[in-house]
């Protein structure tokens, strides 16, 4: 495929367009396939992009996606979500990146009327005046914003948020296990070898990022709770988010090649922490909590028969705190990570925006 930018010709609203052809994009793509072959009625595609083309379609993809994957990289002043302003309002934007430039978007897109899709999580779990932004514009144009797959993988944790409060509920404190690979990781560690050997693991499975101290920072659940408490209404600045980071500052500031060789410096620390846990009969989780004016995300040590103790595989687990479930709180348990479950709750969000606005609904 040739490398320039292809010429986009203008579409009627209701068009769909995706930004990151990477492992959920790719996923986005075979599912929206699949469905359409079942004869699901689905948005028919725009165009689809990457840091490095964009490729026009008429209904749906038909080149090979590597095409597009393989393709030099656009310049600065070509990329590929600029492209977004030839958008109409009534079009999707599917966001399948992670990128800060293209999060910075999101509020501007809303505020034409376009409506955006994501599992990028720095446009509600970054700065409050984003997130605040985003949900001005969607007041004002009526654009929708999809944000199932940034939190759970698409599990019913937003829109259960969601319901209770405008159900009257009120949430007190909401406290998880929010990250697949973290999960993965402390249901396998058991002591009898270093910490990290598992990391190498995950790593080799898909786990954790291509750098695994992205997810052993806790930065990216620092972000999902910011996203929950936002989706209830719990007040916390993005400065209020206390992190434990399991990554020691030496091996913080070494760049990524180099960190890698060096993950044994995790061991120590990890092993001290599990031999303790393991010696009260605990066991460890990495765990974020949110609650009024305060947010914590960290490696706890819980009782056995704690509600966020049990779980396997990369599966997040979720206690929510609140009127109505004050004695006992709401569990909600599932896979949370994967491209497939990822690009499941895209696509169920551009359908579910598809459908609000053949009935008129906002």
């Amino acid at each position: 495929m040739n490398a320039q930018v292809i010429e986009l010709s203008h579409a009627a609203p209701g068009r769909l367009a995706l930004l990151g052809t990477g492992t959920v994009g790719t996923a986005f793509v075979v599912r929206y396939q699949a469905l359409q072959a079942r004869g699901l009625a689905l948005p028919p595609f725009r165009w689809l992009a990457n840091s490095r083309a964009v490729l026009a379609c008429d209904g749906a993809p038909e080149r090979p996606l590597h095409e597009i994957q393989r393709a030099p990289r656009l310049t600065a002043a070509a990329t590929a979500w600029k492209q977004a302003d030839s958008l109409h309002a009534g079009d999707v934007v599917v966001d399948a990146t992670g990128s800060e430039s293209v999060a910075a978007e999101h509020a501007g897109w809303l505020a034409r009327g376009v409506h955006v899709v994501t599992a990028n999580k720095l446009g509600l779990g970054a700065q409050q005046q984003r997130a605040a932004q985003i949900a001005a514009n969607c007041a004002d144009s009526g654009a929708r914003y999809g944000d199932s797959a940034t939190v759970g993988a698409g599990l019913p944790l937003l829109s259960s948020l969601r319901a209770l409060v405008e159900g009257g509920d009120r949430i007190h404190r909401i406290e998880g296990v929010l990250s697949g690979s973290l999960a993965w990781l402390f249901h396998r560690y058991d002591g009898s070898q270093p910490f990290s050997v598992a990391v190498r693991e995950a790593l080799a499975a898909g786990f954790t990022e291509p750098d695994p101290r992205l997810d052993l920072c806790g930065e990216d659940v620092r972000r999902k709770l910011l996203i929950l408490a936002r989706a209830c209404g719990l007040a916390v600045d993005d400065g209020q988010v206390n992190i434990d980071s399991l990554v020691p500052a030496a091996l913080a500031a070494l760049p990524p090649e180099q960190a890698l060789a060096q993950l044994a410096q995790l061991d120590e620390a990890v092993q001290q922490r599990w031999r303790r846990a393991h010696m009260a009969g605990q066991v460890l989780r990495f765990i974020g909590s949110v609650q009024p004016g305060a947010a914590r995300v960290g490696l706890q040590s819980l009782a056995a028969d704690h509600p966020l103790a049990s779980g396997a595989g990369t599966d997040n687990r979720v206690a929510i705190h609140s009127d109505r479930y004050r004695d006992q709180p709401l569990l909600i348990q599932g896979p949370g990570a994967g491209a497939d479950v990822t690009a499941a709750a895209l696509l169920d969000d551009v359908l579910r925006i598809a459908r609000n606005g053949r009935t008129g609904r906002r």
